[in-house]
């Protein structure tokens, strides 16, 4: 790819990240404002209870587009320092749900699967699939074994677009979410973990190295 058309789909794909924020971004601050004018009887009856609902998961996506964003970018100029350790699989998807609320999940891992990872950046990548995963509410299935010098995490749930891993553009869907990059910022966790990611209409595949059978989790 040459400079200009690189610099092209790097200016689609900004435009597409300021128009995701731009949306929530708007909707928090109406919702304030709208707040801000009602009398103190009104801000604590139904109506300002609704639109403090707004206000709330229109900054909770925002968070989220924030965070994925800007993990993706620091990425990309190796802007993070790692701390590479002995991880469990079963814990880190433990972790993760823990956080991520009401999601239905079957869960078939090794019992001590453990993958030589930095734990955030492992936690946020099965953050970002379980959420494209889950969309719509669809049930979500993790299966996780071990392959030769690597683990293999299949994470299955609705099914994935031909272009899913390829980077957002101007024209590409919304999400009402505030997830529309999390599988881009997952591609590039499983690029600096030394592992990969796919997406075939089953799902998608993680694949991490595996920690040393000598090294307990945690180190």
């Amino acid at each position: 790819m040459d400079e200009q058309s690189s610099a092209a789909q790097r200016g689609s794909f900004l435009g597409f990240v300021a128009h995701e924020m731009r949306n929530p971004l708007s909707t928090a601050l109406w919702s304030a404002e709208l707040l801000a004018r009602l009398s103190t009887e009104d801000r604590g009856g139904p109506r300002g209870e609704k639109l403090s609902g707004m206000c709330l998961r229109a900054l909770q996506r925002l968070r989220a587009l924030v965070e994925d964003h800007f993990l993706s970018e620091r990425l990309d100029v190796g802007g993070i320092p790692f701390r590479m350790e002995s991880v469990l699989v079963k814990e880190a998807v433990s972790t993760v749900l823990a956080r991520a609320g009401a999601v239905e999940l079957t869960l078939d891992v090794e019992e001590d699967l453990a993958v030589w990872v930095d734990r955030m950046l492992l936690e946020r990548a099965l953050d970002g699939l379980i959420a494209a995963a889950g969309r719509e509410k669809s049930p979500v299935r993790i299966d996780g074994r071990r392959g030769r010098g690597v683990a293999l995490l299949r994470v299955r749930g609705a099914t994935p677009a031909s272009d899913a891993l390829e980077p957002p553009q101007k024209g590409t869907a919304s999400d009402p979410t505030g997830r529309a990059l999390a599988l881009h910022m997952t591609v590039r966790i499983a690029q600096a973990l030394g592992g990969s990611l796919t997406a075939t209409p089953e799902g998608f595949l993680l694949v991490v190295p595996l920690a040393d059978p000598g090294s307990p989790a945690g180190t």
